[in-house]
């Protein structure tokens, strides 16, 4: 009975330390009586975890406070460069690691290309990318840990890629392999889950509660927060939008079903249509000209230039895309009733024109009472978003930081 209470008393320590410490945060500069008023802790718990937190250098006494009669209270803020963190962003097409602060400012980056590689060859190469990157990091002994995010389904609670059909992983232990590898604490989730935390600690959108975030690249993904919470379903698989059925008996999926939306609104797919149109079809597009009749380097911001310049062939593909995303989201829509969704991906970036239309077909499939409610944006972390994403699964992993 005493261990368990001593038990119940150190976790009761570490809230308040967590919660304390994410106070001075999004606070300060702020006194100690300030914090104490502010979440209702003694005064003597929050000296005492300041000054571990002092010691430990996450925070700093910065100036001081006017004076309500007393002395002049000495304020404190939190200091995000003592201590370093590592992220880890993992697509089908590339590695990218990152050195950051606290903040999430980027101080080192590289990344690093998959080259196809799958199954056990994927997982051996970010052993080793993160193992040669954290081999050229200074200061090591300041690193808080590192940050892992990926597609596909994930069990965050036990650091596992349970399912990736993409890159051929299955019941993955990454976390385990990571820290055995490296000797420092790992945290491992969904990449949409990730950008969602990531825009409530760095973005623009702390002020909502009920959430829907999508983003569109080389998959679709995309992450609920529910009553101000992550929602992640059952099996931590909820999100999985780029394998609703948008045509019935479509194109094959990985997952083997057909007509997945992902097969229709990803880069990937978009690629494909856009070269099949130029060399099958023979279609004429500003894309030739602007890639110099090397198709293989067209990218999203090529797609998207040529939309800006209202090309023919950019602007049929793109209302396509509206076309199949619309039904998925707006029955997302009706089912959950988001206070906002948020679209980040490199076709979204400099892209109004896609706003605007997926905006207009929402608001005509909407029931009535809906229609003006209708919140649709574009991510407010710009092109880090990945990066950010696994800053942001570390602070609220490790510091236990609060969503706002």
């Amino acid at each position: 009975m005493q261990r368990q209470r001593t038990g119940d008393l150190k976790l009761i320590q570490e809230l308040n330390r967590s919660i304390i410490l994410d106070t001075i945060r999004k606070k300060g500069p702020i006194s100690r009586s300030e914090i104490a008023q502010m979440i209702n802790i003694s005064p003597t718990t929050v000296t005492s975890a300041v000054s571990e937190l002092i010691d430990e250098g996450l925070v700093c006494e910065d100036g001081v406070g006017t004076s309500s009669g007393g002395r002049k209270p000495v304020l404190l803020r939190f200091n995000p460069n003592t201590h370093s963190i590592l992220g880890v962003s993992i697509t089908n097409s590339f590695i990218r690691i990152a050195d950051m602060n606290l903040e999430g400012q980027i101080l080192r980056k590289e990344i690093h290309p998959t080259n196809h590689l799958k199954g056990e060859d994927i997982i051996e190469l970010i052993l080793d990318v993160v193992e040669n990157f954290l081999e050229q990091k200074p200061n090591k002994d300041y690193c808080q840990g590192i940050s892992v995010i990926s597609p596909g389904i994930v069990d965050a609670d036990k650091g596992v890629i349970s399912y990736n059909t993409k890159l051929n992983l299955y019941d993955v232990p990454l976390k385990q392999l990571i820290e055995e590898r490296t000797n420092l604490p790992v945290f491992l989730d969904n990449d949409a889950n990730a950008f969602v935390l990531a825009e409530n600690y760095f973005g623009l959108f702390s002020k909502y509660k009920d959430l829907l975030y999508i983003t569109i690249g080389e998959g679709i993904g995309s992450g609920m927060m529910v009553n101000g919470s992550i929602y992640r379903g059952f099996l931590g698989s909820s999100g999985e939008m780029g394998h609703m059925t948008v045509v019935e008996g479509g194109i094959k999926c990985s997952c083997g079903n057909r007509g997945c939306l992902e097969n229709y609104v990803n880069w990937p797919a978009i690629y494909t249509r856009i070269v099949s149109a130029i060399i099958a079809q023979r279609r004429d597009t500003i894309i030739k000209e602007m890639v110099s009749d090397d198709l293989n380097n067209i990218k999203p911001n090529i797609f998207v230039e040529a939309l800006n310049q209202e090309d023919e062939l950019a602007l049929e593909i793109m209302e396509d895309i509206l076309k199949y995303l619309s039904i998925v989201i707006i029955n997302t829509i009706h089912f959950f009733n988001p206070e906002v969704i948020i679209l980040s991906g490199e076709i979204i970036q400099k892209n109004p024109l896609f706003l605007e239309g997926i905006n207009e077909l929402l608001v005509a499939k909407a029931i009535p009472t809906l229609k003006e409610k209708i919140n649709i944006q574009s991510t407010s972390l710009g092109s880090e978003f990945e990066l950010l994403g696994a800053a942001a699964v570390i602070l609220h992993g490790k510091f236990k930081f609060q969503i706002h």
